[in-house]
């Protein structure tokens, strides 16, 4: 039976403190934890956001139509509709001949009506001539 003899590795020994430089310790990143939003955070982010959408639709938004002038005044005068009255009975009525359609739209106008409907009983401002 053989041995195997395995050499002896001298230990060396340990520097003293005093001997060892001193180093500052290394600052390692720590990793960032990832953002999570409550309930009531994505409430509030939800609920600025609707409000800076608001904010710029009225600022960037359409402006209304109206002007600051006062309009040339219209003589008129007043018709209470009547069971089978319709708008262009009326304004045939009060138009020159051939302007009917341009005088249902002037009562359309005057009157801030969306459409051509009449309710018995209704009170209609019609220009004059």
């Amino acid at each position: 039976m053989s041995t195997v003899v395995v050499p002896r590795r001298h230990r060396l020994p340990a520097p003293s403190s005093a001997a060892r430089p001193v180093t500052a310790p290394v600052a390692r990143p720590v990793a960032a934890a990832p953002v999570r939003l409550t309930r009531r955070g994505r409430l509030a982010l939800t609920l600025v956001f609707l409000v800076a959408l608001t904010v710029a639709l009225t600022v960037f938004g359409a402006t209304s139509a109206a002007t600051g002038e006062a309009g040339r005044p219209v003589p008129t005068r007043t018709v209470v509709v009547q069971p089978g009255d319709t708008l262009w009975v009326i304004a045939s009525e009060v138009a020159a001949p051939g302007d009917v359609r341009e005088m249902v739209h002037r009562i359309q106008e005057l009157n801030a009506m969306a459409g051509p409907g009449l309710a018995v009983g209704q009170k209609v401002a019609v220009p004059v001539g």
